[in-house]
């Protein structure tokens, strides 16, 4: 297994230049983009009347090659350029193609479109044609194929200043860049190929979350294990009328491969947890003291599902703080501590894990959000300002440890919105570190599992549904370990 980069258009550039340092001319790595785009075209659409507009650089370079390598195949193929070729590289892929051009005045109706005006380094917005073609084609993103990104989304955050085109198909080279992963510019992009150009490997700290990031490390049981040496999780649960969503996590940590899991109650909120509750444990306690006794043989805790916003949670937080399991903070543990962040952050460590959605993300960390460029950099920062990992939930979930390490989430599924999927995301996570599994790793891992779970379902998706489609997942990943 290898893990997948992501890389800003800086280290792509730098790539490419190491490259042509290294001997290999660029306009080789021209034809092999080119062509790399071309034989993504093939195989996903029939050959008929296609349209490649071309820009200045070497984005419009790629589409020359495109132009040629299409219309060697039999594909009706014109170029409409946007202006003259302004690279070295561009000039000669330019000189290679012998099939008509024209200036790019419009756009046709029914053509296939390849969109090579402008890659992911353009940061102002488009302008004149090029800006009335992207309009003109907004609601045909189904005909549009764009080599690298579609123009007008910058490449290292994926939003737009202006009008930007939508494809369908998107062939980038080397590595996905932050704009392929975030949104909007990820929806823009449609389905993203990652087309190797033989640039060698990138080191990077930013990389895609998915099995290769993880599964060589994670925690599968062994011919010796027994249910103690899987971990022990507790989850906290709120009070009496506020109770599924503790069990939502308790019953993910279990799924996924904790030991013993225990939901510690509230008394009076022990009737309700009972009457649900199998395999998944249930113990009293009534003050933060006896919360912190009762957790101080454990693995991993969560806490914050429905646990209420009140002085309560916040001293139970506290007392977990205190104990060696380390914790997962969801919901409303994180939303108590609005008032005064230091005081979490003072108590938390890198074994610890956030898991926010916007909203909360705010409260504890007000204004950086906004204040970033994009939600990377805005989760890497609220990683090293906490001490702890942070997942910032979304389409485009992001994952970022404190020592800079960060994952994006590739595989997000428009069904995880639902009332409580987020308990069950704090469940795998608990229960992956109960495990003993790095609490950064078992953040990707979680968040990733719970897509894939979703994805299985589909349609019609419930909160309740996640941990029975969780054995299929853990299936298939055994069997690819």
């Amino acid at each position: 297994m290898s893990v997948r980069p992501i890389l800003t258009v800086a280290e792509t550039q730098a790539a490419d230049r190491a490259a042509i340092e290294a001997g290999t001319p660029g306009i080789d790595l021209m034809e092999r983009a080119g062509t790399a785009v071309a034989d993504a075209i093939c195989a996903r659409f029939r050959p008929q009347a296609t349209v490649v507009l071309c820009g200045p650089g070497n984005n419009g370079g790629d589409g020359y090659v495109v132009a040629r390598v299409l219309k060697s195949r039999g594909w009706p193929v014109e170029v409409r350029a946007l202006s003259e070729p302004s690279t070295p590289d561009a000039r000669a892929a330019a000189a290679r193609w012998d099939g008509p051009t024209r200036p790019l005045d419009g756009v046709p109706e029914s053509a296939l479109i390849v969109d090579a005006l402008f890659g992911a380094g353009l940061t102002r917005p488009l302008d004149g044609v090029a800006a009335l073609a992207a309009q003109r084609l907004a609601n045909r993103a189904d005909k549009v194929v764009a080599i690298d990104v579609p123009s007008g989304v910058p490449g290292d955050t994926g939003q737009p200043k202006g009008a930007a085109f939508c494809a369908s198909l998107t062939v980038t080279f080397h590595a996905r860049k932050p704009a392929h992963v975030l949104e909007p510019g990820k929806d823009l992009c449609g389905e993203v190929v990652v087309a190797d150009i033989g640039l060698g490997d990138t080191p990077s700290r930013l990389e895609e979350n998915g099995p290769d990031l993880w599964l060589p490390r994670f925690p599968w049981p062994t011919s010796s294990s027994h249910k103690h040496a899987r971990g022990r999780m507790i989850v906290v649960s709120g009070e009496a009328w506020n109770t599924g969503a503790a069990r939502l996590a308790a019953r993910a940590g279990l799924r996924i491969g904790a030991g013993l899991v225990t939901v510690l109650s509230p008394p009076e909120a022990l009737a309700p947890n009972a009457a649900h509750l199998e395999a998944v444990m249930l113990r009293p306690f009534e003050t933060d003291a006896e919360l912190e006794q009762a957790a101080a043989q454990v693995d991993a805790a969560v806490i914050g599902p429905a646990a209420g916003v009140n002085e309560a949670t916040l001293l139970n937080v506290l007392a977990l703080a205190r104990t060696g399991a380390a914790l997962v903070l969801d919901a409303d543990a994180i939303t108590v501590f609005r008032d005064d962040p230091e005081e979490l952050f003072s108590v938390l460590d890198r074994d610890d894990v956030l898991t926010p959605h916007p909203g909360e993300f705010e409260r504890l960390f007000p204004g950086l959000l906004a204040g970033s460029p994009e939600r990377i950099t805005a989760a890497r920062r609220a990683a090293e300002m906490a001490g702890a990992v942070v997942l910032l939930k979304g389409a485009d979930t992001v994952v970022a440890a404190p020592d800079g390490r960060a994952a994006v989430n590739v595989n997000g599924s428009p069904w995880l919105a639902t009332a409580g999927s987020g308990d069950v995301l704090a469940g795998f996570i608990g229960g992956l570190m109960a495990q003993g599994m790095d609490s950064f790793e078992a953040a990707c891992a979680g968040a990733w599992i719970h897509s894939e779970a979703a994805e299985l379902h589909g349609p019609g998706l419930i909160s309740e549904d996640l941990p029975g489609l969780t054995p299929a997942v853990l299936r298939r990943l055994y069997e690819e370990r």
